[in-house]
């Protein structure tokens, strides 16, 4: 059984004795700790500062879960290790939105990565007041997303069952661009791709029926540009796709290096502006003049695409804009159902 906390003189202090010490309702102590926006910044301080030199440090946060039903947390489910997620520019940078309004509500984030094994996923669930599921999830916690088990959700750049969705229009984005890359006469492109099925190895991508594991991103942008690869007259099924498995320089790389050495493609359609600024270095390598010998597009805007030389043509979209807003639907600020956030071309000097 756990104890009570204990004051300055070894004694157990509740809320209730701790605001009869400080000679103030238990609701203002209770709102110092939980509620700060209830008080004046300069008075929380007095309150916390006070009940600190008691020795209280604030109310049992497992005990108000209990009395209220609410943990106060709100649960990430990623589709990428944890690793990843952090290290990429679009996933940190969604996460950041998420916490910039967690931090305003007093919740706390747990961050449960694709990498989680499925017993402890399980552990979680129930555990947190609502989850936003980020992208293509293993087939398990798919089917157990449709069945609407983790409730409330909201879900990010994938639809799941009748949850609240937000997303881009990946398919009409990818268009654009291609279309921008595909329309200074006749080009011989190739599509650098990421991930295309969340267990695809890294090189050729052979095109699939009904690809397992698929992600769903990656479906929508090889859409695009494959609706702009018609409408130029050129058959997508004749232009080579080359997966990488991740959003890396490093992992991006030997893919380019061998798509260049094995194909005469001078037009780049990347899905990523990872995979383009390392298309870029690996043309700067070359000596490939750019965009002249080799064109190169990205997707994300990412800010690295936009401080070099020569610019980088891509796709912006705003992820840390995104994040806040799934984070305030999750919270029940907004109350639309599915939201389409907007993009922007950036004609760059890369195409």
């Amino acid at each position: 059984m756990k104890k009570r906390e204990t004051g300055a003189s070894g004694q157990s202090l509740t809320l209730k004795e701790v605001a009869e010490h400080l000679g103030v309702s238990t609701a203002t102590v209770s709102n110092a700790f939980n509620r700060p926006d209830q008080l004046s910044k300069t008075r929380r301080q007095e309150i916390l500062a006070a009940a600190k030199a008691l020795g209280y440090r604030g109310p049992d946060s497992r005990a108000r879960s209990l009395r209220t039903g609410h943990s106060r947390i709100i649960g990430v489910m990623l589709w990428d290790t944890l690793s990843f997620s952090l290290s990429d520019s679009v996933a940190s940078e969604l996460l950041s939105g998420i916490s910039e309004v967690l931090d305003e509500h007093d919740y706390r984030m747990l961050l449960l990565p694709q990498s989680t094994r499925p017993a402890q996923r399980e552990n979680f669930n129930g555990v947190a007041d609502g989850y936003l599921v980020y992208g293509t999830m293993p087939d398990g916690t798919t089917e157990r997303l449709q069945q609407g088990e983790f409730s409330p959700a909201v879900t990010i750049d994938k639809t799941y069952g009748n949850y609240p969705t937000i997303c881009i229009d990946d398919r009409a984005a990818s268009r654009g661009v291609a279309e921008l890359a595909l329309a200074k006469g006749e080009r011989r492109p190739a599509i650098v791709a990421l991930r295309m099925t969340l267990d695809a190895p890294p090189g050729p991508f052979k095109r699939q029926a009904r690809p397992r594991q698929f992600n769903a991103m990656a479906q929508a942008r090889l859409g695009g540009f494959d609706d702009a690869l018609t409408a130029a007259g050129i058959e997508p099924s004749s232009v080579p796709i080359w997966n990488v498995d991740g959003n890396t320089f490093n992992q991006a790389v030997p893919v380019i290096e061998a798509l260049l050495d094995g194909s005469t493609a001078d037009t780049l359609l990347c899905m990523s502006d990872q995979l383009a600024l390392a298309a870029l270095a690996v043309a700067e390598q070359r000596g490939l003049d750019v965009p002249g010998a080799l064109a190169i597009t990205g997707f994300d805007g990412a800010p690295e695409g936009q401080q070099r030389r020569p610019m980088l043509t891509t796709v912006y979209q705003d992820n840390r804009a995104k994040g806040r807003l799934a984070a305030r639907m999750i919270l029940d600020q907004i109350t639309e159902h599915d939201a389409t956030l907007p993009t922007w071309l950036i004609h760059g000097d890369t195409c």
